[in-house]
This record gives C-alpha cells, sequence and structure tokens, in this order.
C-alpha cells in the first residue's frame, strides 16, 4: 500500500519533542511549550533541546558566550552576501550563505556546529538586509542575548521590552515542531553520513516552500483586509460563505487549540492596549472562531500559530519577506538537535517506490 506523503507513518524514535494534536500539547524533552514560554529564554531551552536537561549557571554562560562569538561572520561570507543578486530572496539567501558556511572536510555532526549555526542565520538575514537597502551593516552586539541582539541588528536600536518578548516567545514556540518536512529533509540528509551544514542546507530548502514556511505573509493580508473592511464580522462571514479559506485557522495536526498559538496569546494580550494591531488581530480571532462555529459546526477551527506570529511580526515592523526567514533562525534548533540525534544512532532512509509505469512485452 502506498501512503502519499508518508502521512501517519512513524519513521524515527525521538526523545526531543511530542505534539498531541488531539488534546493540543506540545512537549519539548518532557515539558508543556507553555510552561517553557514564561519564565527561560531562547538559549535555555534551546541548551533543552539540544541536551535534554536545563543548563547551570555556567553552562548557560558558556553558551551565551559560544552564540556571541558566533555572530560575527568570516569576511568571505559577508562578500558572497553582498555579491548575490539583489533579486535573490531571503531563504534562497540562506540556503546558499549555510551550505558556504560548511567545513571543508567532512565531519561529523556536533554541538559547537549547532551553535555556530544559530548563531550565524540572524546576522545572515540582518547583513543582506542592510545592503539590499543601501545601508551599513549594523554590528553584532556583545552585550545583548540572542532574539534582542538579532532585532537590534534589524533596526540599528536596542528593541523595546515587549518587542524582545513577543519575538523571543515567538522563537522559542517555533524551536521544534516533530518531524514536519523541513526537519524530516534534515534528517534524510545526515543519515546519509553527509556533514551538518548539507543537513541545514537540505531542511532550508524545503522550509523554503509555500506549504511549509510561508503562512504568516498571508495571514498579514487577511488582517489587512480585516483593517479596511469597516465591517468585520460580516468580511468573514461572506468569506465563509464563498468557501474561502480563513488563513491563521485550523491545523493539519492540531484538532484543538493549538498550544502555541495559546501561548502567544497570552503574550499579546500583556502588550494589546499598547499596540491597535495587536487589538484588530484580538477582534479578528473573537469574530471568526464564533462565525466559524456557527457556519463550520464540528470542525473545530482555532486560530493556530501563523495567526499570531504574523500579529507579533507586524508589531514588531518586521517586514514581509522576514517572516519565513525568522522561523528559519529559531527552527534551526530543532534541525540540529534531530540531526545529532540521527546521527547518534543512524540508519539510511531509504524507502520504496510502486512502480506504475507500463512493462517490457514478454
Amino acid at each position: 500500500m502506498v501512503i502519499k506523503g508518508l502521512k501517519g507513518v512513524k519513521a524515527a524514535e525521538t526523545v526531543i519533542s511530542h505534539i498531541d494534536g488531539v488534546n493540543g500539547r506540545l512537549i519539548y524533552r518532557g515539558l508543556d511549550i507553555g510552561e517553557l514560554t514564561k519564565n527561560h529564554s531562547f538559549e535555555e531551552v534551546s541548551y533543552l533541546l539540544w541536551h535534554g536537561e536545563w543548563p547551570d549557571h555556567h553552562q548557560l554562560l558558556q553558551l551565551k558566550n559560544k552564540l556571541k562569538k558566533h555572530r560575527e561572520l568570516p569576511e568571505y561570507l559577508e562578500n558572497l552576501l553582498i555579491s548575490l543578486p539583489a533579486e535573490m530572496d531571503f531563504m534562497s539567501v540562506l540556503r546558499t550563505a549555510v551550505s558556504a558556511a560548511g567545513p571543508l572536510n567532512k565531519d561529523k555532526p556536533s554541538y559547537s556546529d549547532s551553535i555556530r549555526l544559530t548563531a550565524m542565520m540572524p546576522t545572515i538575514i540582518a547583513c543582506r538586509k542592510s545592503h539590499l537597502e543601501g545601508r551599513p551593516f549594523v554590528r553584532p552586539s556583545a552585550e545583548l542575548d540572542h532574539v534582542e541582539n538579532y532585532l537590534y541588528m534589524l533596526n540599528g536600536e536596542k528593541p523595546a521590552e515587549s518587542q524582545r518578548k513577543a519575538l523571543e516567545t515567538y522563537m522559542i514556540l517555533t524551536l521544534e515542531h516533530g518531524m514536519n518536512a523541513s526537519t524530516f529533509s534534515a534528517r534524510v540528509t545526515v543519515s546519509t553520513e553527509s556533514d551538518i551544514y548539507s543537513a541545514v542546507t537540505s531542511a532550508i530548502g524545503t522550509m523554503k516552500g509555500p506549504l511549509h514556511g510561508g503562512a504568516p505573509s498571508e495571514v498579514i493580508a487577511f488582517l489587512d483586509e480585516a483593517a479596511k473592511s469597516g465591517n468585520i464580522e460580516k468580511l468573514i462571514r461572506e468569506k465563509i460563505n464563498r468557501g474561502e479559506r480563513l488563513m491563521g485557522f485550523g491545523h493539519r495536526i492540531y484538532k484543538t487549540h493549538d498550544p502555541r498559538a495559546l501561548a502567544l496569546k497570552s503574550v499579546l494580550l500583556e502588550i494589546a492596549s499598547k499596540d491597535e494591531w495587536l487589538g484588530l488581530s484580538l477582534d479578528v480571532e473573537t469574530a471568526a472562531v464564533s462565525l466559524l462555529q456557527e457556519l463550520k459546526p464540528g470542525r473545530a477551527l482555532y486560530t493556530n500559530v501563523e495567526f499570531y506570529a504574523a500579529a507579533i511580526m507586524k508589531s514588531i515592523q518586521m517586514e514581509s519577506e522576514l517572516f519565513t526567514p525568522t522561523f528559519t533562525a529559531s527552527r534551526v534548533v530543532g534541525w540540529t538537535a534531530h540531526i545529532l540525534e540521527q546521527s547518534e544512532n543512524n540508519t539510511i532512509f531509504r524507502p520504496e517506490s510502486h512502480y506504475i509505469g507500463r512493462m517490457p512485452v514478454v
């Protein structure tokens, strides 16, 4: 029997994360995601995913220092980013830069390389953005933590605490999400005993596809439409009646509330009064959920993480072309955790296909 897309097929064992779609739970290393965003930093949760335990003070300080060390790109890589065609999209730039950053010799995937890849992603994005805008590149700051430094490089000033908290929450929630398409690509590549840079390059190429990494941009368009409509409920009712999909609602895996959306919403509720866009997002959610229950009873269509991700990106004034690259800059932690896990107990992926073509005449 052929199972197209391998839907429902379990192809690996993992201790990294678990998705309970029926009950709306996402678990990192045995801990509910909602708890992780309340009191922990990007660096702490990254360490947890890589090692399976929380860092002590010394281990956390070591990780932060290594991330800061690897923020600076080698000169040849900066020159490459400047030389690439201006029309080349950010995901293609990331894919090319990561491939070029790999070592000349094939090395076994390591924790050190995981840190380096995580550290360099925001710098690649910020360096490329500044070049396209014709302004000097804002160098990484050794005084700021990972997420805060990313916003600083993008905008040239230290972000407000509400902006830092919103983006850090989003990035923690998108660090890891089971055997999704890009993670599977990374594990398949490293299962051939290829290097970690090749595996992450494969994952970026997969993330680039609009069915995987592009949803927040479409949510922005929906929210823009709602803002201009003058009657949010009427707009949404008409969309549903026309059979249009409401971007940011429903999820392939979660059959109830997306736990990542709930965690992001808790942050939005803290800062929505200071941001007109976030207030609009909450109004759209209320109207959409109510109308979906009325017009599509029994479907359990709730807001997903892309809906609130779009609201957060808009609130921190991040351009839509940076949404998927920013998603990638967080998901690289999950990819590398899976790459390390795969390489420690490896079996090459080699599924079979069912031939339905012609056979030679006997």
